[in-house]
């Protein structure tokens, strides 16, 4: 991977990456190199879809392995305490009245790796999230998504 754009992470997130990256460094690896073995003593590996199996899953685990390194390595820790409330930034909780809704969304704009949308945890690359970013309270923001333009109102920031 030769992306060089910033990750970035919550605290949290980093966290969560670091313990997802130590298990599958260890448990994982030595999860994959048992099943690997295990096709190995049932004979002829040429047509062992076990074996087969084992290695794509070996594959997928070095893939994210990889993955991981690389988004820690760009990492760019957002410091969610004392940000600025002034204007929506990544790790900013933004709360919004979309046009013809009666209650307000709360959001939290994340980097992409810890985007979750239906936890109110959207990407600072998303459609609304880019078009949040160094917006200030009771500003009005049209996001165009694929589904068409939102409209929405921005009530307040913390």
């Amino acid at each position: 991977m030769s992306d060089t754009k910033p990750a970035y992470l919550t605290r949290d997130g980093r966290t969560k990456l670091e313990a997802e990256l130590e298990e599958l460094t260890t448990a994982g690896r030595r999860d994959i190199a048992a099943r690997i073995n295990a096709a190995k003593e049932l004979g002829d590996i040429s047509e062992s879809g076990e074996y087969e199996d084992a290695k794509n899953q070996q594959a997928h685990l070095e893939g994210r392995i990889r993955e991981i390194k690389s988004i820690l390595s760009r990492a760019q820790i957002i410091d969610e305490e004392n940000g600025s409330s002034s204007e929506v930034r990544v790790g900013s909780r933004v709360t919004v009245r979309i046009d013809g809704e009666d209650e307000d969304e709360t959001w939290t704009i994340v980097g992409s790796t810890e985007a979750k949308p239906r936890e109110g945890k959207i990407s600072n690359e998303s459609p609304t999230g880019s078009a949040l970013l160094g917006k200030r309270a009771r500003q009005k923001v049209t996001v165009h998504t694929p589904s068409g333009d939102m409209r929405l109102t921005i009530t307040k920031i913390q």
